[in-house]
């Protein structure tokens, strides 16, 4: 049976298309459609239910080192109420997963994705003997909001005691909104837009939602829009852009990869993969034909079949169809071609750099 957040029902009185998402009910979109969703993120602001995803939270006196070595980048260099983003990796190099981790003064906070969160608890777990830290899953009593767009910290504003314009990117702080105490202001997502993530205990759900989105400035959006909007950025979406046959170091991720930092999960894998030759590079390309490329669409470097398109659209703020493929890294160079095949015909793709979207507003 399928899980619903918090918010569940308001999505349903508001008409949302409501789909089966990781193991979830989520609204893929309202009756306004998905490109006006997308351009409400891009222009004004947008909120999103993302309460599917996954939040681990590590106590302990070693949760820094424990974390640090169940992810790559590195957790001993954050400061306090600062975030970064991660990999979660096995002993073959490769993803398990991607994440958020998030700095407190006792305590870390882990967030990954929703389709993985079981996965991923029984994977890390494996590690714990190793460390003094304790290892639990706070995943379903927590909702989350993200707030997105460029006017988001004008319209949040109001409604906190957080001053929002000290928040840099990836930090965060803890405070009221909407009368509600202990919820986490994060000045993070997924859209390339200004914008928070708002985490907090699922009994104020309702008093949060209502008091963003009733005075009327703010566009309930789901979870159609957020692929585009990220798609545009360049983000990687895990089963797609990254999962467990590529490594960081393939898919364009190596700065969130630290090796100096001392032994992790899939450092040995990563050091000789970097040794023998990185075979292949995720790149970013556009179609100037008008034909939607579909992630699973076959793709021919030089005539010879070089995997699928891992993520493509139509992108409606570029007007351009744009997508994502692995190919080898001798041909992974802005300017170069290759083939997508698209209803039987070969269609030419240009390699561009990323983002495909250059004027978003984060900080």
């Amino acid at each position: 049976m399928l899980k619903r957040t918090p918010f569940h029902d308001i999505h349903v009185a508001l008409g949302a298309k409501m789909v089966p998402f990781a193991g979830y009910e989520m609204p893929v979109q309202y009756p306004t459609g998905i490109t006006a969703e997308h351009n409400a993120v891009r222009q004004k602001c947008g909120l999103f239910d993302v309460s599917h995803m996954g939040e681990f939270l590590v106590t302990g006196p070693q949760a820094v080192d424990f974390v640090n070595y169940v992810t790559t980048n590195n957790v001993a260099a954050l400061e306090i109420n600062q975030v970064h983003y991660s990999g979660i990796l096995n002993d073959r190099g490769t993803f398990e997963d991607d994440c958020l981790v998030y700095r407190f003064a006792d305590h870390i906070m882990m967030v990954v994705n929703a389709s993985n969160k079981d996965k991923d608890f029984a994977h890390i777990s494996k590690q714990l003997s190793k460390f003094d830290a304790k290892l639990e899953d706070i995943s379903d009593s927590i909702a989350l909001l993200a707030l997105q767009g460029p006017d988001a910290q004008r319209l949040l504003q109001p409604l906190t005691d957080v001053q929002l314009d000290p928040i840099g990117y990836y930090h965060f702080n803890v405070g009221t909104v909407a009368g509600c105490k202990d919820i986490i202001v994060s000045r993070t997502g997924y859209t390339g837009e200004d914008g928070f993530e708002l985490y907090f205990n699922e009994k104020h759900a309702a008093t949060i939602w209502k008091a963003l989105v009733d005075p009327g400035n703010v566009m309930p959006v789901g979870l159609g829009c957020r692929d585009s909007l990220r798609l545009e950025m360049g983000m990687a979406l895990y089963g797609n852009d990254i999962d467990d046959t590529v490594t960081p170091l393939e898919a364009n991720l190596q700065w969130l990869v630290k090796m100096k930092k001392g032994d992790f999960v899939g450092k040995p894998a990563l050091e000789a993969q970097k040794a023998a030759g990185i075979p292949q590079k995720l790149v970013g390309f556009t179609i100037t034909d008008r034909s939607f490329p579909r992630h699973g669409y076959k793709v021919f470097v030089n005539g010879t079949p070089s995997g699928e398109v891992r993520s493509g659209t139509m992108s409606p703020s570029t007007g351009m169809a744009i997508g994502t493929a692995y190919v080898p890294t001798a041909h992974a160079k802005p300017g170069n071609t290759f083939e997508v095949e698209i209803r039987d015909k070969r269609l030419t793709a240009t390699i561009v750099e990323l983002p495909f979207y250059k004027n978003a507003t984060h900080r």
